[in-house]
């Protein structure tokens, strides 16, 4: 099997694996709140993620690694990653449609390209600025349900929240743009941090009746493990092997749209959602101004921006 065959095998399992994490999302937030369910997916890909890198020999080597040696970058990536971002995002898919917090997440690469004008440097194209115009027309369509002309949102915080997932994922990649980490050491020392922070928040807080005792939810508890297994752990490690493998980024990136309409589908069946014509019509908008973003980049640039 050639390497770009074999690289694609990895993005279509990625990408099959990043489908159903909406579905999940709704399924688990129905037993349990966003912050239990960050703090037991954390869990679960921290302990994925470690024994694969002790298997690699690799697990020594992210816990002596010196302050300037990537801990001192985890202390503050780890409070953005998982902490920041997936209470974010668990709140809006908590408020919202999971078809509706799905589709204004994808706008999240635009969201990269306006915030690396002002931390990057970089400047803006006519491409970005149109492809962000089509997108968030998209984002509005969503937001209103349709009733673009009435600025009267249907769940305004949850919009909101939406919105601010994608800016603090879009924030978190631009910083850590140089980070000489390797990819899997990164996403556990990340989690090491995060997770201390997470099992006090929840100590104090909703605390751990849905996991631990007579009260423990076994749907919540096996909800929160597929999405630690699938959204932070295995599909992450998919896509960084898939991308390390492929000739050319673009042949791999392309393989996120196929993600949208498999969501969808998940989402009428498995949740009941019935699928609002407002959102197949703003999400048509959103990949129409990613896959202009995307036509715009040269492979080279492609692939140094992954």
């Amino acid at each position: 099997m050639s390497q770009d065959r074999e690289a694609m095998l990895y993005g279509l399992g990625a990408v099959a694996l990043w489908s159903t994490v909406a579905t999940a999302f709704k399924l688990a937030l129905e037993q349990m709140s966003p912050l239990e369910l960050v703090w037991l997916a954390a869990l679960v890909s921290w302990l994925l993620i470690g024994v694969l890198m002790w298997r690699q020999g690799k697990l020594r080597e992210a816990l002596t690694t010196g302050w300037r040696g990537g801990w001192r970058t985890a202390l503050w990536a780890g409070l953005m990653n998982p902490v920041g971002y997936y209470l974010v995002l668990f709140g809006a898919y908590a408020r919202l449609p999971g078809q509706e917090a799905m589709a204004l997440n994808y706008t999240w690469a635009l969201a990269m390209a306006f915030l690396a004008v002002p931390i990057l440097a970089q400047r803006l194209t006519r491409i970005d600025v149109a492809a962000g115009l089509i997108a968030y027309a998209g984002v509005w369509t969503i937001a209103t349900r349709g009733e673009i002309f009435d600025v009267a949102f249907a769940d305004p915080l949850g919009v909101g929240l939406a919105l601010g997932s994608t800016l603090l994922w879009a924030l978190y990649w631009l910083l850590n743009a140089r980070d000489p980490r390797a990819p899997l050491v990164a996403q556990w020392q990340n989690f090491s941090i995060a997770l201390p922070v997470l099992t006090l928040l929840v100590a104090f807080g909703p605390g751990f009746g849905n996991f631990i005792g007579a009260s423990a939810n076994p749907q919540a508890l096996m909800a929160g493990i597929y999405v630690g297994l699938c959204e932070m752990g295995i599909a992450f490690v998919l896509w960084q092997l898939a991308v390390h493998k492929v000739s050319r980024t673009a042949k791999v990136s392309n393989l996120i749209f196929l993600s949208p309409p498999i969501s969808l589908t998940l989402l009428h069946f498995i949740v009941g959602e019935p699928i609002l014509t407002s959102t197949l019509a703003g999400l048509v908008l959103i990949l129409a101004g990613l896959g202009l973003q995307q036509l715009q980049k040269a492979p080279a640039e492609l692939s140094r921006s992954t």
